[in-house]
C-alpha cells in the first residue's frame, strides 16, 4: 500500500469512529465538513479553484454544502476512501499529490481530538515528508513575516520567509516541520528560538500552500 492510500484508509477509519460533527483544525470545520472538502478535490474538478483562490471560493464552498446536502456522512467518508477522478487510475500520480494532503488533514482530525500524541511514522515516510518540506518551504512560508530556518531532527536544514529580516530557528521532526508549515503552528510540536517578537509574528502569521 502507497503512503497516500495509508494516511487515506487512516483516516477514513477515524472519521467514521468520530461521526460527522467532531472538530477539527480547519476553523469552523467538522469532520463532516472535512469529508465533504475531501470529496469535492477528487470529484468536482470544477469546484477546486477557490480551494487556492479567494475570487472563486464562494463557489466552492456552495459546492461543499451541496455535497453535505446530498451525501450523508456515511457516503461522504466512502467516497474519500476510494481515490476518485484521475487518481484511481494513476496510483503513482495519487500518491504523488495526495501523500501530503491526507496527512495533513488526518493531522486536522487527530490534532483536534483530547490528548493526542504525535505518531510514530515509518521512517520512508518521514523521509519523503522532508524531502516535499525541502521543496516547498518557500512556497509555504512566503508569507512568513520574519526569516526562517528549518532544523530536522536527524538532519537536515532549509531556509524559508523574507531574505533580511529577523530569523527565527524552528526544529522539530519532519511531520512537525510539515504541519507548522502548513499553517498550523500551534498543534506543532516544533521548538522555536529567536527574537521573541519575531518568534511571536510567526506563530501568528498565516502559512502553507
Amino acid at each position: 500500500m502507497t503512503h497516500a492510500r495509508g494516511e487515506r484508509t487512516a483516516l477514513c477509519d477515524l472519521l467514521d469512529r468520530l461521526g460527522p460533527e467532531a472538530p477539527t483544525l480547519c476553523t469552523g470545520w467538522t469532520t463532516y465538513d472535512m469529508a465533504a472538502h475531501l470529496a469535492l478535490r477528487e470529484r468536482r474538478p470544477d469546484a477546486m479553484g477557490g480551494i487556492a483562490l479567494k475570487p472563486l471560493a464562494g463557489y466552492t464552498a456552495s459546492v461543499q454544502r451541496r455535497l453535505k446536502d446530498r451525501h450523508p456522512y456515511p457516503e461522504l467518508v466512502g467516497l474519500v476512501r476510494k481515490p476518485g477522478g484521475v487518481y484511481g487510475l494513476l496510483p503513482a500520480l495519487d500518491e504523488a499529490v495526495n501523500t501530503l494532503e491526507m496527512f495533513v488533514h488526518h493531522e486536522d482530525v487527530r490534532r483536534a481530538q483530547p490528548g493526542w500524541e504525535p505518531r510514530e511514522l515509518p521512517e520512508d515516510l518521514e523521509r519523503l515528508i522532508w524531502k516535499r518540506v525541502s521543496t516547498g518551504a518557500r512556497l509555504m512560508l512566503r508569507k512568513s513575516p520574519v526569516g526562517v530556518v528549518l532544523h530536522r531532527l536527524g538532519g537536515g536544514v532549509v531556509l524559508g520567509g523574507p531574505k533580511g529580516h529577523a530569523r527565527v530557528e524552528v526544529t522539530g521532526r519532519a511531520a512537525e516541520l510539515l504541519m507548522f508549515c502548513f499553517g498550523r503552528q500551534e498543534h506543532a510540536r516544533v521548538e522555536l528560538t529567536g527574537d521573541p517578537a519575531a518568534v511571536a509574528a510567526l506563530r501568528e502569521a498565516t502559512l502553507g500552500v
